[in-house]
């Protein structure tokens, strides 16, 4: 009997060591997505510091031109580890982030034609975030896509930016905002639809000149993203990047920022 009870628990420590190890193994893009009148230049400070830190050995770089047609640039393997992938619009300087974010269906579908991922994290900057917030209220569901892993935001502005917010605005504990701008109410319908199970951390900028923000983007226009997701989200947490270094444009060029998603998104 026990020589049959030794073998049992030998048969089930193996299947939990093969479960992890399979687990272990899957392999989830991210999508690195810039801002108004950037390109994906932009993201090469924090996706080199990534393939620095061995998270993957796989960088390609989506383009999506005018007509919102995606294009693959370089090789992305169908066993590649953990791929990182820029995104660049070549429309650079459209200001409707909803159309931004059909653009950047385009990219996840290319990927999925080939490649079929079970998930995806996703870095944005500025603008980018609105068209990534877009994306997943507008795909909420869709069983073609990947679901969400992780989002880190840069930036991000969901109540607008400093010239669109009243300066009186004050938010509550969970991020609601006493008045609203900007996307805000289109953004609305995430609390009750955003992928659950993700995480989110959140890092914006305060240049401290007495304008709580980061040059654009008011430190409290960045903080109603927790009231967008919290509900939802499996957590969600905050990093705030005082002086000089907390710039708007400064955020995607910045060892500290580099240091919070490789730690975030990789475990590393």
């Amino acid at each position: 009997m026990k020589k049959i009870l030794k073998i049992l628990l030998g048969i089930v420590a193996c299947l939990m060591f093969s479960t992890q190890t399979v687990q272990a193994k899957e392999n989830i893009p991210t999508l690195f997505v810039h801002g108004w009148g950037s390109s994906y230049r932009a993201e090469e400070h924090m996706v080199k510091s990534a393939f620095k830190a061995k998270v993957t050995k796989t960088v390609v770089r989506i383009d999506v031109d005018l007509y919102g047609q995606a294009h693959l640039v370089g090789n992305l393997p169908k066993k590649a580890k953990d791929p990182l992938v820029e995104i660049n619009f070549e429309n650079n300087k459209n200001v409707n982030a909803m159309m931004e974010a059909q653009y950047l269906k385009a990219a996840v579908e290319l990927l999925q034609t080939k490649y079929k991922f079970k998930k995806l994290n996703f870095v944005g900057h500025s603008l980018g975030n609105s068209a990534i917030l877009f994306y997943l209220r507008d795909n909420v569901g869709d069983p073609n896509l990947p679901k969400l892993n992780k989002q880190v935001a840069l930036a991000a502005f969901p109540n607008g930016l400093i010239d669109q917010m009243p300066a009186e605005v004050t938010l509550d504990q969970a991020g609601k905002p006493s008045v609203t701008a900007g996307d805000f109410e289109n953004f609305l319908v995430l609390r009750e639809t955003y992928p659950a199970g993700s995480k989110v951390l959140n890092i914006y900028g305060d240049v401290l000149d007495g304008s709580k923000s980061d040059g654009p983007v008011p430190v409290r226009s960045a903080q109603t993203l927790r009231y967008l997701v919290s509900p939802r989200a499996k957590s969600y947490q905050e990093k705030e990047i005082r002086g000089k270094m907390g710039q708007h444009s400064k955020l995607h060029n910045n060892s500290q920022v580099d240091r919070a998603l490789i730690k975030f998104l990789w475990g590393k």
